[in-house]
């Protein structure tokens, strides 16, 4: 574990808020502010911080449902921060949050932890994203159709998600992974979303590997254009032009 740090956050003023309007009726709102703690490993580059002004690439990592917890170094059982506790070279700024135990992705908690560590650490805001396995997967497709303008590309493994949202990310590049002996996380729950996003003409890549199961994830993490295809992208590049007035 010598190359990550272990860092617990609390995030604040996560606010939900309801309303009832009808014509006749009265109005009312409720607002309440949720604090949300996480646990988190973070690997920083060989040259880090560099020069002034410099901004770096920052990948965030999520686990899958076994990785759950409060002892954070589970998370570097797989993925990138393996390879970071590994001792290989990374160059990007990589966090791996703990996901607690019993719960699942929260996309608007996600996105509060990735705001902060812009705050605390020089992020480059064109070259943020995300991948994950299982769990993660799912949590990594969620992410980008919660906040399809904020990632510069996403790389979700044997996950799956709400197929009609695809229609909130066609403009974004994503390389997806699944096995076809998944027994897991059926084949189809990626695959669904690479036909939507194909009708929509988005340049998804879908890499299926035959007769691997559930961890798919050792390969698609050992794809050779895996990290150079990630970071070769730029958001500036894919987000579309906002509606004129």
């Amino acid at each position: 574990m010598k190359n990550l740090l272990l860092i617990i956050i609390t995030l604040l003023g996560l606010a939900l808020s309801s309303s009832a309007r009808a014509q006749s009726l009265p109005t009312g709102e409720f607002s309440v502010k949720l604090e949300k703690s996480l646990k988190y490993l973070i690997h920083l580059p060989e040259g880090y911080p560099g020069e002034a002004q410099k901004k770096w690439p920052f990948v965030l990592f999520l686990h899958g449902a076994g990785e759950r917890g409060s002892d954070p170094t589970k998370v570097a059982a797989h993925g990138p921060p393996q390879q970071a506790a590994a001792g290989e070279k990374l160059p990007f700024i990589l966090v791996s949050p703990q996901c607690p135990v019993g719960q699942w992705w929260e996309s608007d908690v996600l996105m509060a932890l990735i705001t902060q560590l812009e705050k605390d650490y020089p992020i480059d805001p064109d070259r943020i994203y995300v991948t994950g396995l299982s769990m993660g997967g799912y949590g990594t497709w969620a992410l980008a159709m919660r906040y399809p303008k904020k990632f510069a590309a996403i790389a979700p493994i044997c996950g799956g998600g709400i197929p009609y949202l695809t229609r909130e990310i066609t403009h974004l590049p994503i390389w997806t992974f699944h096995g076809d002996q998944d027994g897991a996380v059926a084949l189809s729950e990626t695959q669904t979303l690479v036909d939507e996003l194909k009708k929509r003409n988005s340049p998804v890549k879908f890499t299926i590997y035959p007769g691997v199961g559930h961890n798919s994830w050792v390969q698609a993490y050992r794809e050779p254009e895996f990290y150079p295809w990630l970071l070769s992208q730029n958001r500036s590049k894919n987000v579309p032009p906002s509606p004129q007035p």
